[in-house]
């Protein structure tokens, strides 16, 4: 098997500020396993919130490659990593989540298989998916529900968590006003405090919105179970609910967990939880960084599995360098074609350099890079997005 490792830029269509950071921009680290002619591919994205930088990525991805490498074959070395063997102690779970796309993809292109028939599910999933509306004007998010009600969206996420407590309410007035037959969901990324939650949660029940993602900050989620008890809306933990034995505390005290990939381990790691939450009162929401449709790709194909559906990282974008999930309509689904079922936009790939100086891509069959510039006035002080 050879491996290749690459960076990449994303930049957004416009910069996503919420609660504890605004961002135009995020680093993208490609894995690419190649056996026999066909090429599996995997994204992780840099993250401030998880403490990993591009530079970081590289290195470990490299790791990775290399242990790749040694199983020999891409079948031997996706047992590897669904058995905890492959990567090393201390290993982020976004990069073993990249590891295993790379490794699904290529299984299943060698099989001729989709991925989610590798899962077990004969039909390609296909699910609505929430579009994120971040911490904006009331007037610009009237503005933003109305195109995405026009679109088709019946799902819309609104991030709070403004200094004004009243802002972040009048903008959902705005949001409910012009995507009157949306389903609404808020997201404070922990911004709350606990008598805030509890002032606000009724409020934001009248408004109709149908659940609240992590209301306050994560370190304390027998807090967070507490308050999930006398909520009138469904709590979905976020930051509180990062692992499988963070799930494990949590399954049947919150309504909800948001299982992302990149921070549980990838798709096996997710359906784990998946199954710890069945029949335990608490329902699986699907989210994802900020990526493109590389990043997104694996976790459509769990999309029959949630009851909560929140993958529009790749609609962020101002260019995806990846095509296959569908999603401007609303929906996002999963391709019938064998792997992954996604597809560079761009044919070619000019040579990349990593930060550590190491010249990693070496084939010319991944997508362009985006090169739309950062917003001159609003830099992301984080590049994040839990």
């Amino acid at each position: 098997m050879k491996t290749t490792v690459r960076t990449t830029r994303l930049e957004l269509a416009e910069p996503l500020r919420i609660s504890r950071s605004t961002m135009a921009a995020r680093d993208a680290v490609w894995l690419t396993v190649e056996r026999g002619g066909l090429r599996g591919h995997g994204e992780a994205v840099a993250s401030a919130y998880f403490g990993l930088d591009a530079g970081t990525l590289v290195r470990l991805l490299h790791e990775a490659a290399a242990a790749v490498e040694r199983c020999g074959d891409p079948e031997t070395a996706l047992g590897a990593v669904r058995a905890g063997e492959l990567a090393g102690p201390g290993t982020p779970p976004a990069v073993t989540a990249a590891v295993e796309s790379a490794l699904l993809d290529l299984v299943g292109k060698r099989a001729g298989a989709c991925v989610h028939q590798l899962l077990g599910s004969l039909t390609p999933p296909a699910a609505a998916t929430a579009r994120t509306i971040g911490i904006t004007t009331p007037r610009r998010a009237a503005v933003l529900a109305h195109g995405l009600a026009e679109a088709g969206f019946t799902l819309i996420k609104a991030k709070a968590g403004a200094a004004s407590p009243e802002e972040d309410l009048e903008r959902v007035r705005a949001i409910r006003e012009c995507a009157p037959h949306a389903r609404l969901l808020l997201d404070p990324n922990g911004a709350w405090s606990l008598a805030q939650a509890e002032e606000l949660l009724p409020r934001y029940a009248e408004l109709g919105v149908e659940a609240v993602e992590q209301p306050i900050a994560p370190g304390t989620p027998e807090a967070l179970a507490a308050l999930a008890a006398g909520s009138p809306l469904p709590l979905i933990a976020d930051e509180d609910a990062v692992s499988y034995e963070d799930a494990r505390r949590l399954a049947g005290r919150v309504q909800g967990i948001n299982v992302k990939l990149a921070k549980c381990g990838g798709v096996h790691a997710a359906l784990r939880i998946a199954e710890l939450l069945a029949g335990s009162g608490t329902d699986l929401m699907l989210g994802c960084l900020t990526a493109s449709t590389l990043g997104i790709a694996p976790a459509v194909h769990l999309a029959d599995r949630a009851r909560w559906l929140d993958l529009d990282g790749h609609l962020l974008l101002a260019h995806d360098p990846w095509t296959g999930i569908g999603g401007a309509d609303g929906t996002v689904r999963a391709s019938d074609r064998p792997g992954l079922g996604i597809r560079p936009r761009t044919a070619g790939y000019p040579t990349a350099t990593t930060p550590t100086g190491r010249v990693t891509a070496t084939t010319p069959m991944d997508p362009t890079p985006a090169t739309t510039p950062m917003d001159p006035i609003e830099r992301p002080r984080r590049a994040d997005l839990a």
